[in-house]
């Protein structure tokens, strides 16, 4: 009798299907890296609110729960500046394309910028908004910075004066604004779905989805991607049609508060409830490395190169993991090679400088000892 339920089940369709979908999860699974332990961690005074990396790829900017924005180096892991402006809880960062500009809001509705070499002050603190900005994008010529806030607006500020443009009124909260990388559009996420602007008059252009609290354009601006504010769905956007590429990513859990892409838009970083940077590969929406974060982590992005990203979140550090060589952009292995050859080159011309120094020192002594002779 168990022989014949067993060969029941082997013709069962339904019984393949399951057997098969579950060897299809084991063998995403065994294909999914996983790692607990950063390669390296910046030590933070408060809760990490924000990252991002400037394109020189030797800094990253953080913004903390102390009021405090701070550059760091990305190789040595000293912090290069300090910059002050609030009292109160730092949220958001924003950084021009050039990296010559940044600014930072707080939960109070004030901004600040900066000049980021320099570290002058630009635009002393200023109120923005009413209540807490959420976020802040820069447009892509750098010539105006976007805010938005719970105060369900979207300003605009000319980055040279820093006044005030023109303002739009949202269904609901502002929780992230982002310039299409063609400076064409302008995308808002709300509590009561997303908004596409055009970047020339505001008008509205199409207004659709769910909740959310997130979004991210890739690189070439055919399409978005959102993080939902009610749920776990990450979801992608076509953005001639404004219609859902395909289904809701399955796997993630939790509020998608800052999500990143990689900079030729092939992988994807979303941070979890439970304590997870989740990496996705765009192609086909599945998780290809899992990296453990020892709490809450709130923001992610990726470095220039895409080969590391950097998480922070409530442990008060800044977590730098290793990107799946597989799922580098293309060029990355080949910036390895050149930088490996440069550090080639400078340590052989240290080297000769010190067999120079050497050979010096060994020409005053012969000199010296013939003085004396």
């Amino acid at each position: 009798m168990h022989f014949r339920h067993s060969d029941k089940d082997t013709h069962n369709p339904s019984s393949r299907c399951t057997s098969t979908s579950t060897r299809m999860a084991e063998e995403l699974t065994r294909h999914v890296i996983q790692s607990s332990t950063p390669v390296r961690e910046f030590d933070h005074l408060g809760e990490v609110t924000a990252v991002t990396v400037f394109p020189d790829r030797r800094r990253v900017a953080t913004n903390s729960s102390d009021g405090v924005l701070r550059v760091w180096d990305l190789t040595s892991g000293v912090i290069l500046k300090e910059l002050e402006g609030f009292g109160d809880t730092t949220q958001d960062i924003a950084l021009s394309p050039d990296g010559q500009l940044i600014a930072s809001s707080d939960e109070n509705g004030f901004v600040m910028a900066w000049h980021s070499e320099t570290g002058r002050v630009l635009a002393p603190t200023f109120r923005a908004h009413t209540r807490t900005i959420w976020s802040m994008d820069f447009s892509p010529d750098g010539a105006t910075l976007a805010t938005g806030s719970s105060d369900r607006m979207v300003k605009l500020w000319n980055t040279a004066t820093w006044l005030q443009g023109q303002s739009i009124s949202c269904n609901g909260f502002a929780h992230c604004v982002r310039y299409s990388p063609s400076g064409k559009l302008l995308a808002v996420a709300t509590n009561n779905g997303i908004d596409i602007r055009g970047t020339v008059t505001q008008d509205r252009i199409a207004r659709f989805g769910a909740p959310s609290v997130s979004l991210v354009w890739t690189p070439d601006s055919t399409r978005l991607i959102s993080g939902d504010r009610d749920d776990t769905t990450i979801q992608e956007w076509d953005s001639l049609t404004w219609r859902r590429i395909g289904q809701f990513w399955k796997g993630h859990t939790g509020h998608q508060w800052r999500m990143a892409m990689n900079c030729d838009g092939t992988v994807f970083a979303s941070p979890t409830k439970h304590n997870h940077i989740r990496l996705w590969r765009l192609s086909d929406r599945q998780t290809i490395a899992i990296f453990q974060h020892s709490d809450s982590p709130r923001c992610v992005t990726f470095s220039m190169d895409g080969k590391y990203i950097l998480a922070g979140g409530n442990n008060k550090k800044v977590s730098k993991w290793a990107v799946p060589e597989h799922a580098w952009p293309e060029g990355a292995s080949k910036d390895r090679e050149i930088q490996q050859i440069q550090d080639c080159d400078t340590k052989a011309q240290a080297s000769d400088t010190k067999s120079q120094d050497s050979n010096v020192d060994a020409h005053g002594s012969e000199f010296k000892s013939a003085m004396h002779a």
